[in-house]
C-alpha cells in the first residue's frame, strides 16, 4: 500500500471523516504534505493557534497538558481535527519520542476545498451536528 493509499485509510478512520465518499476522503488526502520530524521535536505547543491536521504515519509521540505527560499516540492517530474548522488554541503540546513520519493537511488548503466542494461541507457539518447531539445525550 502507497503513502497516499494509507492516508485515504486513515482519513477514513477519523471521527470527523468518517461519513465521506472514496472520491472525497482522496480529495482531502490529496491536500497532504508528507514531513518527518526528529525525535525531541514539538509539533504542538499548547496555548499556540492550531493552524494544521496531522496523521501519525510512523513513530511515536508523547502528549503534554499543562506539562504533564498524560498519552501516547503512534501510527494511525491523528490530532489537529478542529484546527481544520478554526484557529482555536492548542490543547496539548506534542512531541517527539522517536522519529516520526506524518502527513499534515492545513487549514488554508482545506477551507478552499470545502468551499470549492460544498457537499463535503455539508457532510461535515451533519457528522459535528451528530456528535454534538450524542454528547448532550450523554451528558443528561
Amino acid at each position: 500500500m502507497n503513502r497516499k493509499d494509507t492516508t485515504d485509510k486513515l482519513l477514513a478512520e477519523v471521527p470527523l471523516f468518517a461519513k465521506l465518499s472514496k472520491k472525497d476522503l482522496r480529495q482531502i488526502s490529496s491536500l497532504a504534505t508528507p514531513m518527518d520530524f526528529p525525535a525531541g521535536r514539538e509539533l504542538t505547543k499548547q496555548g499556540a493557534p492550531g493552524h494544521e491536521f496531522m496523521i501519525v504515519l510512523a513513530g511515536d509521540l508523547e502528549v503534554y497538558i499543562d506539562g504533564e505527560l498524560v498519552a501516547n499516540r503512534g501510527p494511525g492517530d491523528y490530532f489537529g481535527e478542529i484546527a481544520l474548522l478554526d484557529g482555536r488554541p492548542r490543547t496539548a503540546t506534542i512531541v517527539a519520542k522517536t522519529p516520526v513520519s506524518v502527513e499534515v493537511i492545513g487549514h488554508r488548503e482545506f477551507t478552499t476545498l470545502i468551499a470549492d466542494r460544498p457537499q463535503i461541507a455539508q457532510q461535515l457539518l451533519a457528522t459535528m451536528a451528530e456528535r454534538l447531539g450524542d454528547d448532550e445525550a450523554n451528558n443528561r
